[in-house]
């Protein structure tokens, strides 16, 4: 994996990202210390991204091979534990990073919608994660407890627009607001045939 290149588009975001961040957030008047951390936000979003193009499995064995073998790219690297911690915070940052990405109206767009599954099917009832948010629905491949990622792309494979829904709603309920900027022609599979009533 190309570190700097990466880091690169990254840092760029987040010098125009920050500034406006800042300027937006809401504060309840109280004074608060704005320390910078050991690692900047472009290093910590850079690091996430990582993982997700590493081809590691589980996020802890992808950070301590970080700490092993990395150093030189990231000289500052916190534990794994405390990394853990800020993770909550990169949620915003990384989600305007994702929009920041989004590919361009081509004409041509291919909508799908995936399972993303909290638990096995065996530990439902047990489950404690997101038990309030998730829910339990059936695609083609089976029953699942979780949520559903709506994906609209064109024809060269970049992003147009992203949806995380419950797992029970109709694929076709979030399309509509989806594709409010699109043009052209919009292409899925048989479960978006049908008109929404």
């Amino acid at each position: 994996m190309d570190w700097d290149a990466l880091y690169c588009t990254v840092d760029d975001f987040c010098n125009a990202f920050e500034a406006t961040w800042r300027s937006r957030m809401i504060t309840d008047g109280e004074q608060r210390r704005k320390r910078s951390g050991q690692l900047s936000l472009s290093e910590m979003l850079t690091i996430m991204i990582g993982f997700h193009m590493s081809g590691y499995r589980t996020y802890k064995k992808y950070y301590l091979s970080l700490l092993a073998n990395h150093k030189q790219e990231f000289p500052n690297l916190i534990s794994y534990t405390r990394f853990i911690q800020w993770m909550p915070s990169l949620t915003g940052p990384m989600a305007a990073y994702l929009m920041s990405r989004f590919g361009e109206v081509t004409g041509i767009a291919f909508v799908d919608s995936s399972a993303l599954a909290v638990c096995g099917n065996k530990r439902i009832r047990r489950n404690r994660v997101f038990k309030d948010q998730a829910k339990l629905s059936k695609t083609t491949i089976g029953w699942f407890f979780g949520f559903k990622l709506h994906l609209i792309i064109n024809d060269r494979g970049e992003l147009l627009s992203i949806r995380v829904t419950q797992g029970n709603v109709d694929d076709r309920s979030p399309v509509r607001g989806m594709c409010g900027k699109l043009i052209g022609k919009l292409f899925g599979d048989n479960g978006y045939i049908y008109p929404l009533y």
